[in-house]
């Protein structure tokens, strides 16, 4: 929940900014998770570009997972979560 102009602020800005300089200069392992059901960021416009200009990254695509994975699917993504950053 939230209040609409923040929700109109953060998608304006989201969608009007582009990160790939600031993607190119993570090195770090970085772990991209998304689900394929995500109607509010499609997978094929965010996560997948993005695990592409991270440097070390590693990408995690969930099968009919939504936009609010690791709130509605937190016992799917936790444990992803816990091995990676464990390594």
């Amino acid at each position: 929940m939230g209040g609409a102009v923040a929700h109109y602020d953060g998608i304006k800005a989201f969608s009007e900014t582009d990160f790939t300089a600031d993607l190119e200069a993570v090195d770090v392992p970085t772990l991209v998770m998304h689900g394929d059901d995500d109607q509010i960021v499609p997978v094929a416009d965010s996560a997948l570009l993005s695990a592409k200009l991270l440097e070390n990254g590693s990408l995690k695509v969930y099968e009919k997972l939504p936009h609010g994975m690791c709130t509605t699917h937190a016992d799917v993504i936790n444990p992803d979560l816990l091995a990676f950053i464990r390594g």
